[in-house]
């Protein structure tokens, strides 16, 4: 019997943020080039973009990209922005036959203009879907989403359009780049490393934390579904008490 059987469809998290880590290592652990791993990698998001969407799931974002990650050899950046748009264009017909919408968060000064384009093309051609919102965080920093957001303030107090007493949590969230989500109920790490990563650290700032020692590659719909009813024992207060949730 699947997992997800197991899984309470009243209690799902709105929003389930993934760092998606260990490609390379699943891929030297069997004597392949770290692009091989970056390939069966791509194949996962299918996969959990298809549970989470079958779940009834409303917003999965996958760190894609990091800004730290154009610092890698430059033909892995190569390799990696090529096969992120030619896998989003591959599977667009799919994403629009499952309702799901394709959206992008991140520093795209730095993209390939090409690739930029094409994959904001994918992002028009499901614009009308209403189902699972897929956020690709590409290039992407928390450290720059802040700082910008900060810019973004401090540019609206110049012009009088804020006050320095306006700034509230309300306000930074507003001018950061996931404004129209909820922030993410549950973050997920594979890999088995402990740390965020420079990733969503604002939002999270109360997501359930899950993290496994199973490579990206090898994550699948049943390791989804156990991290989904992982998140579903666990009591959420944010710092109230036990008696007060209750």
């Amino acid at each position: 019997m699947s997992l997800k059987e197991n899984i309470n469809a009243n209690r799902l998290p709105q929003h389930v943020a993934i760092i998606m880590d260990g490609n390379g290592r699943w891929a030297k652990a069997r004597n392949m080039e770290r692009s091989a791993g970056h390939v069966e990698g791509v194949n996962t998001v299918r996969q959990i973009t298809e549970a989470a969407s079958e779940l009834g799931v409303k917003y999965l974002t996958l760190y894609t990209f990091s800004t730290e990650n154009w610092n890698r050899p430059q033909d892995e950046v190569d390799a990696l922005m090529h096969l992120i748009v030619i896998a989003i264009e591959r599977e667009t017909p799919d994403l629009i036959k499952n309702n799901v919408r394709l959206t992008m968060i991140g520093d795209f000064s730095r993209m390939p203009a090409e690739a930029y384009e094409r994959l904001c093309q994918c992002g028009r051609d499901t614009a009308h879907c209403t189902g699972l919102t897929l956020c690709l965080a590409l290039s992407y920093s928390a450290r720059w989403e802040i700082t910008e957001a900060c810019r973004q303030i401090a540019q609206k107090i110049a012009n009088g359009q804020l006050t320095v007493n306006d700034i509230c949590d309300d306000t930074i969230s507003a001018h950061l780049t996931t404004n129209t989500f909820p922030d993410p109920d549950l973050l997920i790490r594979t890999g088995g490393e402990m740390r965020i990563s420079n990733f969503m650290l604002w939002q999270i700032a109360y997501s359930e934390i899950y993290v496994t020692d199973t490579y990206w590659p090898d994550f699948s719909k049943e390791c989804f579904y156990q991290a989904i009813i992982d998140f579903q024992s666990r009591e959420r207060r944010f710092g109230k008490t036990s008696e007060q949730v209750k």
